[in-house]
């Protein structure tokens, strides 16, 4: 990266900014280089990615399936797939605190898989941001692999997508990222070379490159043996057919190596076939770089046996000397895990796959040589049939001089998808504009962190929803409805309203301002304050509310999300405030600050990792500032009903508001004229909707319910009222929204 501009500028909008990044480029730019060399030395807490099993073992990662725990089936925008969304505390932890999100391979990515990705991210880390707020880099080439889409999956998709690349997810199209290609090729040295991979890849080879290539066309060509040439397929059967009938040729006896499978490792994840064949003189290629740190031999190396029984194979390869004594390896399925101690997100292995490092390679398909690089290649691409896969072989080559075509290249066989070129096209501008800001957006993600410090709008809404949740449906405890109002009001005037006047203040201020002494002390002294009112006005709160009870099963198990929600929140955020109050700002000391306050307020909260609908009695002093256990899960007893209130009450109150609704008045009129408070009104109203007695277009005019709806649609089931409000005009109200969403609810119940 120190001396290559493309790979330094993608390292310092992966480090430096909140801008996600499309890596791309030609083969052999050096793509997978970058990802290990940011998995090693970013700060950032990252995840990797991947649409295949191969392609997750070869990045250690995790396919983006078993991750994100997603069927099979294809996405549709809008949809909720519950039951396999519920996930175990550790991955909540590990989405929680994530900074960036690695995607390998996302050519292969459809845009509905991405889109999902988006939905359990906005789930379990941010609903009101795209991808939950989590950075994204996403690294392929659109011209080498291509998404997978069955004719019945596309018939589906096309209603939805104009193209099943990763770049028509609806998601993607609400975040601003850029587009970094790099060029400059490692794999060859040739210029002639490059220029027909350039032009081939770009689907516009002319004339002179398919006559200059088809030079190289040489149906007889038998090649001797030791010089190590490996033919390409387009189809793993004619592969498969010609490894075998070229192992039946040889003589000797037959070897049969089984691999050592222990744990959990899919059999489609395997990385090389579980039963190794080989007899002296079989072609061989090494499918792993050399773990002993000699660099005996690399991925894609190419050899012969020329020793093997039972316990040993020696591979012989092109220009050395002696033999090489091949060892088994060991090939890893991990999952993402939270290292207690460190606090970082580490691999734990589930499984291990124990072989030799070796496949069969007189032949491979093309799609498996892919990040291959052979000094000698043999192209069978006469029955290529997907976009990008003729250069994909191509690419694979050193120098044209070490090719050889067993079919001549037409330009048929050069697939090119047009609306690869016309997005990439498009990308060039936004990139050029995106580069030419990185100074900017380096100190806008500095002035970013320090907003994000002193933005309460996590906590406030996590209240918020506590409150709702008392007020309909545990009418029994009034006084303490009174007191959440009461800290609402508190925490508006004494938190949310002089943190949006500070945060005002930091947005209007130069950058050069930001980094002086005077201000970050300015900064740690506004963390004191903040700290101070939030312990003053919560830890008293939340031990009241916990012994909030009600016959409903359903209202319990809200509650107790909601409860701990709102826990969540307020040890998050206190731990940061207390462990920032104490050291100078940076964005790199916040961004860890903020995800060890994230995992321990987590652990604190659900120390013993059950799903969220288990609720457990826990001691008073697991908790600091006193506060006690958890709401119970026994049934409890139902709050007494107030003496003085007649069981026909609710009833006849309804019919008094409706009374007035006939008459002609408006629902702030009857509001007023009976001392009620207008959602009180507006829930008495929608009463009668459910009868069908009022027409819900006769409460809230047609334009504002196709605004609330569309909100709705696009922010996903799991947006909260406030979410719904801040996405829609200024004129549409809560009673609004309320009336919107409870028609919806109630159409949803009749289906």
């Amino acid at each position: 990266m120190q001396q290559n501009n493309e790979l330094r500028l993608a390292w310092d909008f992966v480090e430096h900014t909140g801008t996600s990044i499309f890596l791309t480029g030609k083969a052999g730019t050096g793509k997978t280089t970058f990802l290990k060399a940011v998995k090693e030395h970013s700060s950032k807490r990252m995840i990797v990615v991947a649409p295949t099993g191969v392609a997750a073992v070869n990045a250690n990662g995790m396919t983006i399936h078993s991750f994100f725990q997603l069927p099979l089936s294809p996405y549709i925008p809008g949809t909720t797939i519950r039951d396999r969304y519920d996930f175990r505390k550790e991955k909540r932890r590990i989405i929680r605190t994530l900074d960036m999100l690695v995607i390998d391979e996302i050519s292969m990515v459809r845009a509905d898989l991405l889109d999902a990705i988006d939905f359990v991210l906005r789930r379990y880390r941010d609903s009101t941001q795209p991808f939950g707020g989590v950075q994204l880099l996403m690294i392929g080439d659109l011209q080498q692999l291509t998404p997978v889409v069955k004719p019945q999956e596309e018939a589906l998709l096309d209603n939805y997508y104009d193209t099943p690349y990763f770049f028509g997810s609806k998601a993607l199209q609400q975040i601003s990222y850029v587009t970094i290609q790099l060029t400059h090729v490692f794999r060859q040295q040739d210029d002639t070379f490059i220029s027909i991979l350039n032009h081939i890849r770009d689907g516009h080879p002319t004339s002179d490159d398919i006559a200059t290539l088809n030079t190289r066309y040489k149906p007889a060509f038998l090649p001797k043996a030791e010089d190590g040439y490996i033919r390409l397929t387009t189809h793993n059967r004619l592969a498969d057919n010609y490894n075998e009938t070229a192992l039946l040729k040889l003589k000797g006896q037959r070897f049969a190596f089984d691999a050592e499978v222990g744990g959990e490792f899919p059999e489609n994840n395997y990385p090389v076939e579980a039963q190794l064949v080989l007899k002296v003189g079989a072609q061989v290629m090494f499918v792993k770089n050399d773990a002993s740190g000699a660099h005996r031999y690399y991925n894609g190396r190419i050899g012969h046996v020329v020793s093997v029984d039972d316990e040993s194979i020696e591979v012989k390869c092109p220009g050395d000397d002696s033999a090489i004594k091949v060892e088994r390896d060991v090939w890893e399925n991990t999952r993402y895990v939270i290292n207690d101690q460190t606090k970082t997100i580490d691999s734990e292995v589930l499984g291990t796959f124990k072989q030799y490092p070796l496949r069969l390679a007189w032949a491979i398909t093309i799609h498996k040589s892919q990040g291959l690089t052979f000094d000698r290649a043999i192209i069978d691409a006469a029955q290529s049939f997907a976009p990008g896969q003729v250069y994909v072989a191509l690419s694979r080559c050193k120098s044209l001089e070490g090719l050889v075509l067993a079919s001549p290249i037409n330009p048929h066989n050069i697939i090119n998808d047009t609306r690869v070129a016309a997005y990439i096209a498009n990308q060039q501008q936004a990139t050029e504009q995106s580069v030419a800001a990185l100074p900017n957006l380096k100190e806008e993600y500095y002035r970013y962190q320090l907003l994000d410090m002193f933005n309460f709008a996590a906590l406030w809404d996590a209240e918020q929803l506590v409150n709702r949740t008392l007020v309909e449906f545990f009418r029994g405890y009034p006084e303490l409805t009174a007191c959440h109002k009461t800290v609402i009001e508190a925490m508006k005037a004494q938190v949310m309203d002089v943190a949006y006047k500070w945060m005002g203040l930091m947005r209007g201020m130069a950058q050069p301002e930001l980094h002086k002494d005077v201000f970050l002390e300015r900064v740690q002294h506004s963390e004191l304050y903040f700290l101070e009112k939030l312990k003053d006005l919560i830890p008293g709160l939340l031990e009241k509310t916990k012994e909030a009870k009600s016959q409903n099963k359903k209202a319990l198990e809200l509650m107790d999300d909601r409860y701990k929600e709102l826990m969540v929140q307020y040890f998050a955020k206190t731990k940061l405030l207390e462990a920032m109050a104490d050291e100078t700002f940076t964005v790199s000391g916040y961004m860890q600050a903020k995800q060890e306050a994230m995992l321990d307020a987590m652990d604190l909260v659900m120390p013993d990792g059950n799903r969220k609908r288990r609720i457990r009695k826990r001691k008073t002093d697991d908790f600091p500032d006193g506060l006690g256990s958890e709401p119970k899960a026994d049934k409890p007893k139902a709050a007494p009903k107030p003496a003085d209130k007649p069981k026909r009450q609710k009833g006849q109150t309804f019919q008094d508001t409706y009374a007035l609704y006939c008459k002609g008045m408006s629902i702030q009129d009857i509001a007023t004229a009976r001392g009620l408070a207008v959602s009180t009104i507006t829930g008495h109203l929608f009463h009668f909707v459910r009868e069908g007695k009022i027409r819900l277009e006769a409460l809230i005019s047609p334009s504002k319910i196709k605004a609330v709806r569309h909100a709705m649609a696009q922010l996903g089931p799991e947006a909260t009222r406030t979410d719904i409000k801040n996405a829609c005009r200024a004129d549409i109200t809560w009673e609004d929204i309320n009336l919107v969403i409870s028609a919806s609810q109630l159409s949803e119940h009749k289906d």
